[in-house]
């Protein structure tokens, strides 16, 4: 029964996108706020994350782009009179927050109700000692554990226990802090850091229950105490990885009716004896042995299995979880995908899901790639079909990775030694390497062994390999229509099976179809097909037939933008549902076809039909055959689609808005100068190489220091500022990513960077936004900390570049968003770079101006012009400051040197009436500040400039030391031990890298690290500003009504 009381509902946001902390919470936020709307509830939200679609008007009321705080929550309490607050759909963020406002009795005080699960519960679950009690009370096993507080209790418990010991810290994210220690020296550096990142300074260490295997339950429950088990997974890793960094299977595979019931049962009394109300993740170890099993941990919230689970089986979990939270059971509350069932019915799945971690390791290929308890993979992907065969193979290809098939090509070439060091140190590469083993006739039963793998999964992936083994015994004349069916239903592409013939991929295709093989479509349903589902979600299989059947209603298809990465994030999703929503405005069916399980893409309300699908060509061209869209729109997704266009383009399908041949003028250096040449706007001086040889000889003739640019990715891949021949050779002889040539170098100018947003006809254009970078020229832009509207340069450089951006619209021959990067050097101003697609600034400045960019840019592609949309609203007299997040604690080995390939895994969008006030809160963003504004009676800031620097920094180090720092220039090391050090300011000489250990070093004591001036001006600003505003976005847009409308009297 819903609480009548329950008028106004804030609800936490999980902020910014970090590993362990990503797109599923934007998600579950959006679900549950749509939820509460439903209810006629007035929703509140705090979320400063502006690239989420959880943050729109249509989900909540009034969004605050504020601090994650006390202070904020304070007054918000203050001003929006909420009469409840939910915090278990904003991850640990949200959990961690509500239970600082419990322990300061704030929400008393206020008379503000916990909704959903109660703080003693939440208590429960996620410290350490209490959980541990809890469970020995319940008799629930868990590990031989201890709770502590310092290194030396740790070690004191790993004397008696033995090594391998695991860590645990409490209330944190993603494992963050945690780790799997072999000797005392790894045990006490794994403690010291987990004690840091842990709120409340506490560790649960266990003895090593690694190579058991890892179960986990999605449960729900209500408060009249119904539970359900909403879906069961299993890890095909054993425990000791952890599951964010597993590939996971749904439903589990290996487990007997009697352990899956022990389980359940055990999940069931768990979540009863918690007391906690909505969702709950539990996770254990199994010994593959017999029955015995330990309790891992509860999350007791919504989290990544949780978005997992939904899209696995069709269950809203966080839609529910908000629905409880206010009152409702399960059985009063129907499930919208079958329109039939109610939320006290448990799923049933007639299919295979496979969840595959994406690592930033292409990127980052000198990160410590070792998986263990703390997780490292970005994002993730999802599959669906009938077998876990095809399953695995869709989840690899669905990956966007340097991959052939099966095999990965950097492996090959490994000898066996190597291959076993992938193995059983467990990295990235450890399927593949098991794959390449088991070609080189390692036997499962080795495999098993020394991996503690089930054999179940070990005998799929060895059918695999005797597959691949056949096919390439074959030609495309002596392949068979059987041979090529039986290919087809265990997942392999044409493309992969053309490679093992030796055939072009064409005329594999062309056989296939001719031969009538064609993949049906299959229906999510939630309930094994028992009952008829209202929502049309599709995948694809070889087996069985066709239950997707096209309307006859024009329709367009959206390409999405597959896992979550470095350079490609939750941006292009919100640009993705918005391209949706206004298809469906426009009179069109929306079609979405995407992979990844964390977003609101995927959700079965998002579009008209949703296809859970890679997204190579051959996928999307399945799916155009059957639906037959009018259009397809590529230029949403980042650069996944626009990767496509060629192919779609000569499969003659309708791509709407941009042609290959723009495509190829914008990234072919030739092309892109001759036409930035002939339309008359200066574009930086630069040569295209296509070998290692090459390169350096254009590289001296462009002059040092030189950008070095590869061509056709996105988030700066592959690029790197360097200042002589000796660092160029070394970068392209060391670098990974093996799409490097042909590489553009292009002279490097120091400026400012701007990035502009431009919508265009391909006639005229509308500026939506501009960014002006804080950090000079050379750091990548997703790195940068910008504000809008640009603020130091002069009204008659930003009508150059307005002018300069109508030269261009009009000679690429695009409908759409693009974007172009500038910099500007004193009063010239040169184009770095053209994206002909929606770049990761267009959420920022749709929410910043309260404009619909997405939904012009669908409308231009559709025909409308630029004097047919909406006038532009005016910009208020406000700033708007957007600053990155990075994820370096998880990714040890990574140097946090700001350089022109992107590392930020996150953004943040602060607002002020000045752009001091903006930068005072961006860099504050949360409740416990950073260490360099952290109040203690000591502080000192070790500076390491390189002499070119120094007279840059000194008024910037005369105001450190007027607001109480202590300038150290010697010995690093004593000073990084010290309990005054705070910062290190290390800037090394241009396009160098000296200094990179120090960097490390003071990241993992989690101390401030800044690298460029810039940013060091910028967060003094925190210093200088005593009050912050606090304002939700609505009214900084009715102050620019409210200017408007003065100046119109």
């Amino acid at each position: 029964m819903r609480k009548p009381h329950i008028k106004t509902v804030l609800v936490i946001g999980s902020g910014p996108i970090v590993i362990g902390q990503a797109a599923e919470f934007d998600y579950s936020g959006t679900q549950g706020c749509l939820a509460l709307k439903e209810e006629g509830i007035r929703v509140v939200l705090l979320n400063p994350n502006p690239a989420t679609v959880m943050t729109d008007d249509s989900c909540a009321d009034t969004v605050y782009f504020e601090p994650l705080s006390v202070e904020t929550v304070v007054n918000i309490f203050e001003r929006e009179k909420p009469d409840g607050l939910l915090a278990t759909l904003g991850g640990q963020t949200g959990l961690n927050l509500a239970l600082k406002l419990h322990e300061q009795g704030l929400l008393d005080a206020y008379g503000v109700e916990l909704l959903g699960t109660p703080i003693e519960s939440i208590q429960k679950g996620e410290d350490r000692e209490q959980f541990r009690a809890l469970m020995h009370q319940l008799n629930e096993p868990v590990p031989d554990s201890e709770i502590v507080h310092s290194a030396s209790e740790a070690l004191r418990f790993a004397e008696q226990a033995g090594y391998p010991i695991i860590v645990r810290p409490a209330y944190t994210l993603g494992g963050a802090g945690g780790g799997i220690a072999d000797c005392e020296k790894e045990l006490k550096a794994i403690v010291e850091n987990g004690l840091a990142q842990s709120p409340i300074s506490q560790c649960l260490i266990e003895k090593s229950i690694a190579g058991f295997k890892e179960i986990e339950y999605e449960v729900m429950r209500d408060e009249n105490d119904t539970c359900i088990t909403v879906c069961n997974m299993e890890n095909i890793d054993p425990v000791g990885i952890h599951t964010g960094d597993s590939i996971v299977v749904a439903p589990s595979q290996t487990l007997t009716d009697k352990d899956y019931q022990m389980l359940r049962a055990a999940s069931l009394k768990i979540i009863r004896a918690l007391g906690i109300i909505g969702g709950c993740n539990i996770q254990f170890a199994l010994d593959p042995n017999s029955d015995r099993y330990y309790l891992i941990e509860v999350n007791p919230r919504v989290s990544r299995s949780s978005a997992l689970a939904s899209k696995a089986t069709g269950y809203p979990i966080a839609r529910m979880a908000a629905k409880l939270s206010i009152g409702y059971y399960l059985h009063e509350l129907k499930n919208p995908v079958t329109g039939y069932t109610y939320a006290s019915f448990e799923p049933s799945l007639d299919y295979c899901i496979v969840k595959f971690p994406r690592w930033p390791f292409d990127k980052f290929f000198t990160a410590n790639r070792k998986l263990g308890t703390q997780m490292k993979a970005t994002g993730e992907v999802m599959a669906i079909e009938r077998s876990f065969e095809a399953a695995v193979q869709k989840a690899i290809r669905s990956l966007e990775i340097d991959v052939a098939g099966l095999e990965m090509p950097v492996l090959s070439g490994s000898g066996e030694k190597e291959l076993w060091q992938h193995v059983l140190q467990a990295d990235d590469a450890r399927l593949f390497a098991l794959f390449e083993l088991l070609r080189r006739g390692e036997t499962c039963a080795n495999l098993h062994e020394k991996t503690n793998i089930d054999m179940f999964f070990l005998k799929k992936f060895e059918k695999l390999v005797h597959l691949e083994k056949e096919t390439k015994q074959l030609s495309l004349e002596s392949l068979s229509k059987e041979a090529l069916h039986r290919l087809k239903i265990a997942g392999f592409s044409d493309e992969t099976i053309a490679c093992y013939l030796g055939a072009p991929k064409e005329k594999v295709t062309a056989k296939r179809i001719d031969w009538g093989i064609k993949p049906a479509y299959k229906m999510v349903d939630t309930c094994a097909a028992e009952f008829e589902a209202a929502t049309p979600y599709f995948y694809s299989s070889y087996y069985g037939e066709n239950e997707a059947m096209p309307s006859t209603q024009k329709k367009v298809l959206i390409i999405g933008s597959g896992p979550i990465r470095i350079g490609q994030g939750i941006e292009f999703d919100y640009c993705s549902v918005h391209g949706a929503k206004a298809v469906r405005k426009q009179g069109y069916e929306a079609i979405i076809m995407n992979n990844n399980p964390e977003t609101v893409s995927t959700d079965y309300a998002t579009a008209d039909r949703l296809y859970f699908e890679p997204l190579s060509f051959e996928d999307v061209y399945a799916v155009c055959a059957l639906e037959q869209p009018e259009g397809i729109i590529v230029t949403l997704g980042g650069q996944t689609g626009i990767k496509l266009v060629q192919e779609l383009e000569e499969a003659g399908l309708p791509v709407l808005g941009v042609s290959a041949d723009t495509i190829d003028m914008l990234e072919d250096r030739q092309r892109f100068y001759a036409f930035m040449n002939n339309i008359g706007v200066p574009h930086i001086p630069g040569e295209t190489a296509n070998d290692l040889e090459d390169a350096c000889c254009r590289a001296k003739a462009t002059g040092y220091p030189v950008l070095l640019r590869p061509s056709y990715v996105i988030g700066g891949q592959g690029m790197a500022l360097v200042s002589s021949e000796n660092e160029l050779t070394s970068y392209l002889q060391n670098h990974e990513y093996s799409g490097l040539f042909p590489l553009l170098i292009d002279h490097f100018i120091e400026g400012i960077e701007i990035d502009v947003d431009v919508l265009t006809d391909g006639k005229s254009i509308r500026i939506a936004g501009m960014f002006e970078h804080v950090e000079k020229a050379g750091v990548h832009s997703g790195d940068s900390t910008a504000v809008t509207p640009p603020h130091t340069l002069s009204a008659s450089m930003l009508a150059q570049l307005e002018e300069a951006a109508e030269k261009i619209a009009t000679g690429i021959h695009f409908r759409g968003l693009f974007n172009i990067q500038f910099v500007v050097a004193g009063d010239r101003y040169y184009v770095i770079e053209v994206n002909p697609r929606a770049s990761r600034t267009v959420p920022l400045l749709a929410k910043i101006y309260g404009e619909p960019f997405v939904e012009q840019a669908v409308k231009l592609m559709l025909g409308c012009s630029i004097n047919e949309l909406a006038p532009p609203k005016k910009q208020g007299d406000f700033v708007a400051v957007k600053a990155p997040v990075f994820s370096y604690s998880k990714l040890a080995g990574l140097d946090p040197l700001l350089g022109a390939e992107m590392k930020s895994t996150g953004e943040l969008l602060m607002i002020g009436k000045s752009v001091e006030e903006a930068f005072a809160k961006v860099f504050a963003p949360f409740e416990e500040p950073i260490s360099l504004y952290k109040p203690r009676e000591e502080k000192s800031v070790f500076v390491d400039l390189a002499d070119e620097h120094k007279h840059d920094f000194s008024e910037i180090l005369q105001k450190l030391e007027q607001v109480g720092c202590t300038l150290v220039e010697d010995d690093f090391a004593n000073w990084l031990e010290s309990p005054h050090a705070c910062a290190l300011i290390s800037v090394p000489p241009l396009g160098k890298r000296d200094g990179a250990n120090m960097r490390m070093a003071a990241l993992a004591k989690q101390l401030t690290v800044i690298s460029a001036k810039e940013t060091a001006t910028a967060m003094l600003a925190y210093f200088e500003q005593s009050k912050k505003s606090c304002k939700p976005i609505q009214e900084w847009h009715r102050l620019r009504k409210t200017e408007m409308a003065g100046e119109t009297n």
